[in-house]
């Protein structure tokens, strides 16, 4: 097993990526909510400004059907790999939190009330 130690220089570039990934992140998020909000303040200010409803109910079914498909194959590829162990719980926890979305779906009686509007 051939095993090489990288440089200093390159252990150091290695480290300061996730860190740059980060902060320029931040700096994208943080723009776009400035603009975002600017943009509300002007159309308040002219008097075009709609609130916005969010969908809850086509949130819950988009995001419970990812992640129950995500989980399940996460779950079958780590049962396959590794037989029951503690990896099993990276496909068991979004299969869980997925299906518990779709239950919530399926039983909330406000959802029921608000698809009329």
């Amino acid at each position: 097993m051939n095993t090489t130690i990288a440089s200093p220089a390159a252990q150091v570039i290695i480290a300061v990526i996730p860190i740059v990934g980060i902060v320029i992140g931040g700096t994208v998020i943080f723009f776009s909510l400035l603009w975002r909000h600017s943009e509300k303040k002007l159309q308040i200010k002219n008097g075009t400004y709609k609130k916005e409803y969010f969908n809850f109910r086509v949130y819950s079914l988009l995001i419970g059907l990812l992640l129950s498909f995500v989980g399940l194959v996460l779950t079958i590829f780590f049962a396959l790999v590794n037989g029951k162990s503690a990896a099993l719980l990276g496909g068991l926890i979004p299969l869980s939190l997925g299906l518990s979305l779709l239950v919530f779906y399926k039983l909330n009686p406000d959802f029921k009330t608000h698809d009329a509007q």
